[in-house]
């Protein structure tokens, strides 16, 4: 069954902490989104980071995102209980861009996110290394 209209708003107001906890270097917002046991999937200046979803929350905690930074949230799709979320990125940092996707269940009536997979743009990689 077709997710409402008022689902999808429902979903992105949840994601909306996602970017809060970026935008201001702050992870409190961010920790009401994710289950305690959610996961963790990327590659950050070419490493690959998995396990918990606490690595995250160290890396927003330690780097500021600077006031060049810009987010975009879509939300992709959502069905009774699972809705997948992007979130475009720019400038965390001040030189990394990001495209993360968030997959959120629907617990116990809430959005919660349970994991976070993520991409770094390859140009911001180089740049970076090249400084």
């Amino acid at each position: 069954m077709r997710a409402s209209i008022e689902e999808y708003e429902a979903v992105e107001k949840v994601a909306t902490n996602f970017v809060k906890s970026v935008a201001n270097g702050d992870s409190k917002y961010a920790r009401e989104l994710f289950t305690d046991d959610a996961v963790l999937f990327g590659f950050l200046n070419g490493k690959m980071e998995r396990g918990s979803i606490e690595q995250f929350y160290r890396n927003v905690d330690t780097v500021g995102a600077g006031s060049s930074f810009k987010a975009r949230i879509d939300v992709m799709d959502v069905e009774e209980t699972l809705a997948v979320v992007r979130v475009f990125e720019e400038s965390w940092g001040g030189y990394v861009d990001f495209t993360d996707y968030l997959l959120l269940m629907k617990i116990e009536g809430e959005w919660r996110c349970v994991a976070k997979a993520y991409n770094q743009n390859s140009n911001t990689i180089r740049e970076r290394r090249s400084e």
